[in-house]
């Protein structure tokens, strides 16, 4: 266990690795292994907020490789019980532009071989993921960012890939034709665990390119690395200004399904 404590939790994604001003820098160890990095914690609009970049502060943990348990329950050990999830996503949709953001709803599990729950037995647990992003913080990450100008598209479906290679144009047509709203490689299984620590978790997705290139008017190069990282740093500020006025106005209580998520859950 940690001697210090927070209530909300950040992921910082690609390009987004560092939140607070003024923080300490701890060092945390979990059953699952060391997480990410050490996490900075710090103190927000008088509450306390702990930050973690998921691929580490050097980038040193492609998608596939993030030890995705480790990193919930580090948050789980310092007493967090929601968890803000910012991402970089490539969108699948004409209507979804660069620079947008999307909260989304739903996800799509693409991946193969990860580390997807802690619940290995012997007692069986099942979590509900009907709805697998806290609906509470969903609404307030949508008013917050039209309040600020953003675009935000309210619900989405995202499709995770395994990553760290970019989808082929066959595959990125498919997920268009199904629906899906945007691609990435991070959101599974993070929220999931976070769901069966019984944490709320919100996903706030920018967008940064159109994947293959597809779906964008009049044509498109596909994706790069290095486009990726243009764009986020160009709008990575308007990703913190969302997550800190999400946090200034965080409920005290929470009354969400989150809360309970392991209440009928378990077997046996």
């Amino acid at each position: 266990m940690t001697d210090y404590k927070a209530e909300i939790g950040v992921f910082g994604g690609s390009g987004f690795y560092s939140l607070l001003d003024d923080f300490e820098e701890i060092k945390i160890e979990t059953p699952y292994g060391p997480p990410s990095d050490k996490v900075a914690v710090g103190t927000v609009a008088g509450r306390k907020v702990a930050f973690l970049p998921r691929h580490g502060k050097s980038h040193q943990y492609p998608p596939h490789a993030i030890p995705y348990r480790a990193n919930v329950y580090a948050m789980k050990l310092l007493g967090v019980t929601r968890i803000i999830g910012p991402n970089a996503v490539g969108s699948l949709q004409s209507h979804i532009k660069p620079g947008d953001f999307v909260v989304c709803d739903q996800f799509v599990d693409r991946t193969s071989g990860r580390k997807d729950t802690f619940y290995d037995g012997p007692i069986t647990t099942h979590i509900s993921t009907a709805e697998p992003y806290c609906p509470t913080l969903r609404r307030m990450a949508v008013e917050i960012g039209r309040e600020q100008g953003v675009t935000m598209h309210d619900g989405g479906t995202c499709v995770v890939i395994q990553g760290p290679r970019f989808s082929t144009r066959a595959e990125s047509l498919w997920f268009t034709k199904m629906g899906w709203s945007v691609v990435n490689m991070t959101q599974y299984p993070e929220c999931v665990l976070a769901l069966e620590q019984e944490i709320c978790y919100v996903n706030i997705a920018l967008v940064t390119d159109y994947d293959v290139g597809i779906v964008a008017e009049g044509g498109a190069e596909p994706v790069s690395a290095a486009e990726i990282i243009n764009v986020l740093n160009a709008n990575n500020e308007r990703v913190k200004r969302l997550i800190l006025e999400m946090i200034k106005r965080m409920p005290e209580t929470r009354d969400c399904p989150c809360a309970t998520a392991l209440k009928y859950a378990r077997l046996g």
